[in-house]
């Protein structure tokens, strides 16, 4: 299946891509509390937020592809059943910067190959600006959020 090009206005815009539509309710929980976030922060852009039916169903996989595309992007948003159906909403962010591999040290290669870093955790909508932010800035890295995310009792990374 061909996905549709995303194409973000704003290069600190996190993008958020629905791909499951059993709830409304819980859809509109999440733009909520995104827009309540870059609404408390004069410097936050509004969340890039992709509702279309094509992405229904759609794998983490498959959406790490298509955002690839966008060489400026270093982290996707999904809401996906998960998003859905837990009181958190945590959103699941996907890390795009996972198999920048090539110019690696073979010694280091083969490090990542033993324990490959996380590429997936999941996120509190009000932590969406703050993830997307310090992975843009290159302030921590995604295993930093990993690791957060590990020690909280639901696995979620949370706005401080």
């Amino acid at each position: 299946m061909e996905l549709p090009e995303i194409v973000k206005p704003d290069e600190w815009a996190p993008l958020v891509i629905r791909t499951d539509y059993t709830d409304d309710v819980a859809w509109r929980q999440v733009v909520a509390e995104l827009g309540r976030v870059a609404g408390a922060r004069e410097w936050e852009s509004p969340a890039h937020l992709v509702d279309d039916r094509r992405w229904d169903g759609v794998t983490s996989d498959e959406a790490l592809v298509a955002a690839a595309r966008d060489e400026e992007l270093s982290v996707v948003f999904l809401a996906d059943g998960v998003t859905m159906r837990s009181p958190l909403r945590p959103l699941l962010a996907l890390d795009l910067g996972a198999d920048d591999d090539e110019d690696l040290d073979p010694m280091y290669y083969q490090e990542l190959i033993d324990a490959p870093p996380p590429r997936e955790v999941r996120v509190a909508p009000g932590a969406v600006h703050m993830v997307h932010g310090n992975l843009q800035l290159a302030n921590l890295d995604f295993r930093e959020f990993a690791e957060e995310a590990a020690a909280d009792p639901d696995g979620v990374v949370r706005d401080l």
